[in-house]
């Protein structure tokens, strides 16, 4: 009898592990405000992120990813959801904060929405993601995967947190969208993380990390979220990266403090990499690397930033990076047109589900394309939209990109000729013009924002 049931708790270690290798597990590393090429290896006499040239390298490095909307908590919306911030009435970052705002207040009191008042549009921007709407936690579940989150959320206040999202677990989560502090206290008004006297922030979420992948025991397969705060503000780096980057031409003042910033996070990276590997479950495991927007520093050659001209190459334009050990190759590169909309369709996908049981999605799965490291043939542009200031949609369909103001004005630019946007050539291509204009007037109706159009 005892030989009987210790044949029987062998095949079902067996079987609960073939699962498991059925279905790898998913790392998602999502940095905030890191720009295109704030990596060493796109530009080495600034920055030094070994650990990520060499997931780079290990992988399928993606050369032409967009944020849908370059801004905290839009891009976080659509990352989560697969959905367009457009379509979610999340236009801008979430914020409590009065100054320039207005809060508009449902019958319980809550501030369900907000406007800027300086917002030439006057879109009312909401300050969550809705419970019913469906997340990559959610769908992975279903699919027997169990989710960690860790990091920067700014997606609503506490009932709309990542427990509350389909995710098992949080740590390090709060209301807003940056520390006080990268050390501690990291937090002024949360009592999050306050066992910590030490850590520099990046460095005790990648403890987090480490501690649960040596530990996980689970039979399923996971996936975890790792949702940076740096290198957002306060530029507060590292102390004992910083003097590696102080002096060097082009990183005066506090850039040399973002650089240093930028090297904790190429730390954790490797970090999570090398727990992986000890774990042995590093070739069972796909890796995904990108930000939710461009830097707060103009780097050349792109034109714009977090703050300045964000829908430009500057500030939309992102590092994506996938590692898929036994299925990507060494040293890959792909030059397809790709958006963070994207990234819930190919997790669904990825581990067996069907995207077209998704309703409203407005990306597309890129499991194909990383499988096979083909060209992604989109049918259609892809848009970018804020609620800020005059500049405030984008439309990307080839070679060609279009920038719209609210005050009617249009931009054209050949990006891949002119990869700073310096010339643009409204006036030589009216034809081009036209025929994104009318797919942006159509999208818009598609996404119900129509009557804050600037290209009536």
């Amino acid at each position: 009898m005892k030989r009987f049931l210790s044949a029987a708790l062998l095949l079902s270690c067996l079987c609960a592990t073939a699962v498991a290798a059925e279905k790898p597990n998913i790392v998602l590393l999502f940095v905030d405000d890191l720009g295109w090429n704030s990596l060493g290896y796109r530009n080495p006499e600034l920055f030094e992120t070994p650990n990520i040239d060499q997931l780079a390298s290990d992988g399928i490095d993606f050369q032409q990813c967009y944020v849908a909307s370059p801004t905290c908590s839009p891009s976080r919306s659509t990352l989560l959801t697969g959905k367009h911030p457009a379509r979610l009435k999340m236009v801008r970052h979430i914020t409590d904060k009065p100054k320039g705002v207005k809060f508009i207040y449902d019958d319980q009191g809550r501030a369900t929405h907000h406007l800027l008042i300086n917002d030439p549009a006057q879109f009312p921007s909401k300050n969550w993601v809705d419970l019913e709407q469906v997340t990559y936690a959610e769908a992975l579940k279903s699919h027997g995967y169990y989710n960690l989150f860790l990091g920067k959320w700014h997606l609503g206040p506490k009932e709309f947190h990542p427990i509350h999202q389909g995710f098992d677990r949080q740590i390090g989560t709060t209301d807003h969208g940056s520390p006080s502090n990268y050390y501690p206290d990291y937090f002024k008004d949360e009592d999050v993380l306050q066992e910590e006297t030490e850590a520099y922030l990046t460095d005790k979420l990648t403890d987090e990390t480490v501690e649960f992948i040596d530990g996980y025991s689970k039979d399923q397969p996971f996936m975890i979220s790792l949702w940076y705060y740096n290198v957002h503000t306060p530029n507060i780096g590292r102390k004992d990266l910083v003097p590696r980057f102080e002096g060097r031409e082009g990183l005066e003042g506090k850039r040399a403090q973002y650089a240093a910033q930028v090297g904790a996070v190429d730390e954790s990276v490797g970090r999570v990499r090398a727990a992986l590997k000890a774990k042995g479950i590093d070739q069972n495991t796909i890796i995904i690397f990108t930000s939710d927007q461009g830097s707060l520093y103009e780097w050349e050659p792109y034109r714009g930033g977090k703050r300045v001209d964000t829908l430009c190459e500057g500030g939309a334009r992102v590092p994506f990076v996938v590692s898929w050990p036994g299925v990507t190759k060494s040293g890959t590169t792909n030059d397809s047109i790709i958006q963070t909309t994207d990234v819930f369709p190919t997790l669904v996908e990825l581990v067996g589900g069907n995207p077209a049981d998704d309703e409203d999605l407005d990306g597309v799965s890129l499991l194909s394309t990383i499988r096979e490291n083909s060209e992604l043939q989109r049918d259609k542009p892809i848009y970018g939209y804020r609620a800020y200031e005059d500049l405030y949609v984008s439309v990307r369909e080839g070679d060609w990109k279009l920038l719209g103001y609210r005050s009617g004005k249009t931009s054209l630019y050949n990006v891949v000729e002119d990869r700073s946007e310096k010339h643009d050539v409204a006036a030589e291509h009216p034809e081009i013009v036209s025929q994104l204009v009318k797919k942006l007037k159509a999208w818009e109706q598609k996404m119900e924002v129509e009557q804050y159009s600037g290209v009536q």
